[in-house]
């Protein structure tokens, strides 16, 4: 199977079947892929195609034995659906393709997968990054989010929708593109090595103090 597949391979609820899951960044997807997908369903008798929230492509139902073959028909990476690490990043279509994008959404969601996906951190961590106010990629509830604006990002922290909801706190406003990469690399390095395990970053953020996250990622 390829590097990291069991990122992208779930045990379902019956303890006997999985479901795979390839990694799609951004949910940008090719014909062929989706070609390739249909004939991996075909093959292995799977019934069940599911969109997921992260933009992602789940095909339940494969025997165990049928994993390793599976994953080689279908030539993609697995995606990060389980673990400790950082998820399948979300983004909306920006200013590339939506007629309210102010900010380029997609270059800086695939850059960000390019450099992030399926980093190990201390507990799952998840990415948002909306090309205007109206925040369709959720920002405000992900770990880490962009928010596009006329004059540059602004970049939130700290969000979670899980059990015990969080709204993200604001770091930073107005950055370019590369600010806001810089800026998510000291994020990224700092939640890496202060956070404990199993501890999200908002929840790390709430223990150590607002003030002090944003001196430390700041560099003030």
């Amino acid at each position: 199977m390829p590097k990291n597949a069991e990122k992208g391979t779930v045990l379902q609820r019956d303890k006997e079947s999985y479901a795979i899951v390839p990694h799609i960044p951004l949910g940008l997807i090719t014909p062929e892929q989706l070609r390739t997908i249909a004939d991996i369903c075909e093959k292995y008798d799977i019934k069940t195609v599911k969109l997921t929230s992260a933009c992602r492509i789940a095909l339940v139902g494969f025997k165990k034995e049928d994993l390793e073959n599976a994953w080689k028909d279908l030539g993609m990476d697995p995606g990060s659906a389980v673990g400790l690490c950082v998820r399948s990043i979300k983004a909306c279509p920006g200013k590339r393709l939506c007629k309210y994008g102010v900010q380029d959404s997609i270059a800086l969601g695939l850059e960000l997968d390019k450099r992030y996906h399926g980093l190990s951190l201390p507990n799952k961590f998840k990415i948002g990054v909306s090309g205007c106010i109206n925040q369709c990629a959720e920002t405000s509830v992900k770990d880490l989010g962009f928010i596009g604006k006329r004059k540059g990002w602004t970049v939130v922290a700290g969000g979670n929708a899980a059990s015990r909801p969080r709204l993200a706190d604001t770091i930073a406003k107005d950055l370019t593109d590369e600010e806001a990469l810089e800026l998510t690399e000291r994020i990224i390095n700092f939640y890496k090595e202060n956070g404990k395990k199993a501890e999200r970053l908002g929840r790390m953020i709430d223990r150590i103090g607002l003030d002090e996250f944003k001196k430390a990622v700041l560099n003030e």
